[in-house]
């Protein structure tokens, strides 16, 4: 009896034993897994792709256009005969550097000698007939003052005459400074200082006006050392131009040289053809290095009139139906449509519903529907 109680008293204390011992393990084994289901989550989490999202603030965007110009000269004339004539002396050649008023060309025309001469000789006759008839009112009116000598109308009739005698005077001196002027033309003298690009003629050529002797110009004349830079800037451009801007350009001729300009004419209209505004800046040349005609690479700033949205070109997404950004709101997209503008260093000017402080993402696709949960957000500075 007393056997039998031991025995299954110490079967209990085993079966206890067993119980707690297995508790304790399973205890253990819930503790030590505990850190790693812990872990689990904080990793899941992580691996979620990240959506970086920055402030969007207002500033300045600075940039500029490569755009390619032309060099003209400053001043530029085609100079013609106005005379029929032939060339008598030439005193300039290609290359020559000339001032305002300076001879270039003599002519001669023989028939304007003889037309100058009978101009003259009808001077002389004029004159003395108009002597005559002055004379011969002189006299009358000297005895008409002897009431009843000369009858009015015969003191009249003179008057007449000499005021017609002295109008036939002028016209024959007007004739003749007329053919006097004419003379002058067969002299032709620089308009303005400059350098002879161009000579047409030689001693003894008959030259007159453009299609009566000459189809081309005697000489062209460009004013060298000051020129202007032309370059057509498009469109889109045009608002951020203005008269205090300052270029820079280079030439083929002297890729190491870089020269400045600034705008001096804007022509305020936009060329039909071209959609572009020309733009003129003036180039001082003293050293003549540069000529009319180079091509130059023309270097145009393009500096912001009014503060802008900037962002970085990636948080722009162009789709098929619109242009937009995606503006965080409660960890939810929003896309917001807006309207482009330029471009420098990846980064863009935007225009559209936004206030400074919205939180955009820095990386926008198409793929992110509007409304739709964002996960591990996380804000970035640009």
């Amino acid at each position: 009896m007393n056997w039998r109680s031991n025995k299954l008293s110490r079967f209990k204390i085993m079966f206890i034993g067993s119980f707690l011992v297995t508790g304790l393990l399973y205890s253990c084994h819930s503790e030590e897994n505990a850190p790693e289901e812990k872990t689990e989550a904080k990793q899941a989490v992580a691996e979620l792709p990240v959506t970086e999202v920055f402030p969007v603030n207002k500033g300045r965007l600075s940039s500029s256009l490569q755009i390619p110009g032309e060099l003209i000269a400053y001043q530029q004339v085609d100079l013609y005969a106005k005379e029929a004539s032939f060339v008598k002396k030439l005193y300039v050649d290609v290359g020559s550097e000339v001032t305002t008023g300076q001879l270039l060309v003599s002519m001669e025309a023989p028939e304007l000698g003889s037309q100058l001469a009978g101009a003259l000789s009808n001077i002389k006759s004029q004159e003395a007939i108009y002597l005559a008839s002055k004379a011969n009112y002189d006299r009358l009116y000297e005895t008409s003052q002897t009431p009843g000598t000369i009858s009015p109308n015969d003191l009249e009739q003179a008057a007449a005459r000499k005021n017609s005698d002295f109008a036939q005077l002028q016209a024959a001196k007007a004739a003749y400074r007329q053919i006097a002027e004419t003379q002058n033309y067969l002299q032709i003298r620089a308009p303005f200082s400059g350098v002879i690009s161009a000579r047409n003629v030689n001693l003894g050529a008959y030259v007159g006006p453009s299609g009566k002797g000459s189809e081309v110009p005697l000489f062209t004349l460009q004013e060298q050392k000051r020129l202007r830079l032309v370059i057509s800037v498009p469109e889109a451009y045009t608002s951020y131009l203005n008269q205090k801007n300052e270029v820079s350009f280079t030439v083929k001729a002297l890729p190491d040289q870089h020269f400045k300009a600034h705008i001096k004419r804007l022509a305020g209209a936009i060329d039909n053809r071209l959609h572009a505004q020309r733009i003129e800046m003036d180039v001082v040349n003293n050293d003549i290095k540069l000529l009319p005609g180079m091509v130059a690479e023309v270097n145009l700033p393009l500096p912001s009139n009014d503060s802008t949205f900037i962002v970085p070109k990636s948080a722009v997404v162009n789709s098929t139906e619109s242009v937009f950004v995606i503006r965080v709101v409660n960890n939810k997209a929003e896309r917001v449509n807006v309207k482009t503008g330029r471009e420098a260093n990846g980064t863009i000017e935007i225009y559209g519903n936004l206030n400074p402080g919205d939180l955009l993402i820095k990386t926008a696709t198409d793929e992110i529907r509007n409304s739709s949960d964002l996960q591990n957000v996380k804000a970035v500075t640009l």
